[in-house]
């Protein structure tokens, strides 16, 4: 018998699970177990995937619900892994404590470079595994070098066709083979979502405001990401909106609403505050918002593919200046968004849903930012890159790579062409070290 074992970190992951299975996705098994896994930083404080509204219309579809949390205390889910030698006892214990037995066990997590997913991979050592991508990460590169032994083992990436006909870069160094959960699939599990039995705000066809807690990534700072807020509220108001609603991440400081409050008391806007934990979808399906205003969070994607919602984004060109380091794994989202995407100061873009760039040209662009961020991983791209480069970087694509990058990488658009050999010169690189070195050293005196 073959048990099934689906690793979810957020209601979003779970929902993308459960329109795989409703469209055959996966093959029949004798069990299928939703293991959540609660990544939060404090997960003591916040409701795991399990307790969240909405939840109990997803559960139905596996037999059984259990806690990675709970099966590894006192350890946090991720910053912890088996040590090599430990793998086996682990693999005993688990098999004990789930009842899994001798059979024969099947894997479907997402983020598998990095742990929990990772830690789980590790521990079933024969077990086939397919990565579900929940959002747009999985359209670029593999975020860490996989050991071969994990990812060999990985049969296929679904994915959500949040933008259409593009290819995702995620594990295409061991040629796993996209493939798409349908979308009726997907919205028909959202639309299970809408009956949460909590109460929302009753606001018809707002402004929509999404916050992410990027401060918490370290990617802005608290004040920063207050402003960033501020910033949408005033682009909801600069297109004509008057009744706002905000729907801060569940994890972020009640600050980030009180200063939002007192700049929309200034403007003169009626603000509603989200305070319960549901999916953007849902809000999408009960308000059926005038429009989407966010910075690069998957669910502008979703309002305007799969809603037809107008969006707009604010921020993604501090982002793309402030990343680091250059292959953050935010950046191909954040590249998708921004290219993708109009900014509130245009209406007739937002009006006609139109961003900077086609989804052909996004193709192109998003292979040579990701052959930028990995060139380890993804050395086959290089030739893309290098013919991208020279042909169509210019004002507009610029933003999106950095020349210091460029010139380490020796390609189009870093140090002049006559003195392109120098990044890839040893002895100009030995050089460079020993600089470094005796600057460090002489910084410490």
């Amino acid at each position: 018998m073959t048990t099934q074992i689906f690793m979810a970190s957020t209601l979003y992951g779970a929902a993308t699970l459960a329109a795989a299975l409703d469209s055959g996705c996966f093959a029949p098994a004798g069990r299928r177990i939703l293991l959540v896994s609660n990544n939060a930083t404090t997960p003591e404080t916040t409701p795991a995937v399990d307790e969240m509204p909405g939840f109990e219309h997803l559960r139905p579809r596996f037999d059984d619900v259990l806690s990675w949390n709970e099966a590894i205390f006192p350890f946090h889910p991720g910053g912890w892994e088996p040590r090599p030698d430990d793998v086996p006892l682990w693999e005993r214990y688990l098999r004990l404590a789930w009842e899994i037995g001798d059979d024969d066990v099947a894997l479907a997590v997402e983020s598998l470079q990095v742990n929990p997913a990772l830690g789980v991979a590790q521990i079933f050592t024969d077990a086939p595994v397919t990565v579900y991508a929940d959002g747009l990460m999985s359209y670029g590169p593999t975020r860490n070098k996989i050991d071969p032994l994990v990812g060999t083992r990985v049969e296929r990436l679904l994915h959500l066709d949040l933008v259409p006909g593009l290819e995702p870069l995620l594990l295409t160094e061991f040629g796993v083979a996209p493939e798409v959960v349908p979308t009726p699939a997907f919205t028909k599990v959202l639309a299970e979502l809408v009956d949460t039995g909590v109460e929302l705000p009753d606001v018809t066809e707002p402004a929509l405001l999404l916050g992410q807690y990027l401060s918490a990534l370290n990617i802005l700072s608290a004040e920063e990401e207050e402003n960033l807020h501020v910033r949408m509220l005033k682009g909801a108001v600069h297109l004509g909106h008057r009744r706002v609603v905000f729907k801060p991440h569940p994890t972020a400081p009640a600050r980030f609403t009180r200063t939002l409050e007192e700049e929309a008391e200034r403007l003169g806007v009626d603000l509603a505050v989200v305070d319960t934990p549901v999916l953007a979808e849902v809000l999408y399906q009960r308000m059926r918002p005038a429009l989407v205003v966010g910075c690069f969070s998957t669910a502008l994607l979703t309002a305007s593919a799969l809603y037809g919602l107008p969006v707009a984004r604010v921020g993604t060109d501090t982002l793309l200046d402030r990343l680091t380091p250059y292959e953050n794994s935010n950046r191909i989202p954040v590249t998708v968004v921004d290219a993708l995407l109009p900014e509130p100061t245009d209406p007739a873009a937002v009006a006609g849903r139109r961003g900077t760039m086609t989804a052909d040209a996004l193709g192109d662009l998003v292979r040579a930012v990701g052959f930028t961020m990995q060139p380890r991983i993804l050395p086959g791209l290089r030739p893309e890159a290098e013919r991208y480069l020279s042909t169509r970087l210019d004002g507009g694509t610029r933003r999106y790579f950095k020349k210091k990058r460029l010139t380490s990488l020796g390609l189009p658009g870093g140090v002049p062409h006559r003195l392109g050999f120098l990044p890839r010169n040893a002895t100009v690189r030995k050089v460079a070290r020993r600089a470094r070195r005796l600057r460090r050293t002489m910084a410490r005196r």
